[in-house]
């Protein structure tokens, strides 16, 4: 699995104009599932972006995590994390779960995150989305699992 992690101020999730998700400050997570993933590599991520340290101590250093900052978190699903850009100029998705494997178990690290975490809004599966955010820094960082 694939985690592209934003730390953001805030972002919001639409869909058909309608917003279905928002955070303020806090994580954005774009989240891709390959074919051999499972359950415990979702639990496995999951615990890198909820203990990753990227938020500023009083030093100024990044050494918080969502959880010491009070921060939210939004967990959106993103095949194309994913896709083969390896040849070409078009991408390939031979490299990405089948859509019910990457429902499944996006479904399942929602239901764990919030298991853990306090705020967690997420967008939909399968659904053309817009997606905006304010990005704090910028700071963005590929977890994998």
């Amino acid at each position: 699995m694939i985690a592209l992690l934003q730390r953001v101020l805030e972002a919001e999730v639409r869909v058909e104009g309608a917003v279905v998700a928002s955070i303020r400050r806090g994580l954005l997570a774009f989240i891709g599932v390959r074919p051999d993933d499972d359950a415990t590599t979702a639990q496995k991520l999951l615990g890198k972006v909820l203990k990753y340290r990227v938020f500023a101590d009083e030093r100024g250093k990044m050494n918080l995590n969502l959880g010491q900052i009070n921060g939210d978190l939004l967990l959106v699903p993103q095949f194309t994390l994913a896709a083969d850009t390896r040849h070409g100029l078009r991408p390939g998705f031979s490299t990405a779960a089948s859509p019910e494997l990457g429902r499944r178990l996006f479904e399942e690290l929602i239901a764990a995150a919030r298991t853990q975490h306090l705020r967690v809004e997420c967008g939909v599966f399968g659904a053309h989305m817009q997606v905006a955010l304010v990005n704090d820094g910028p700071v963005t960082f590929w977890l994998e699992e």
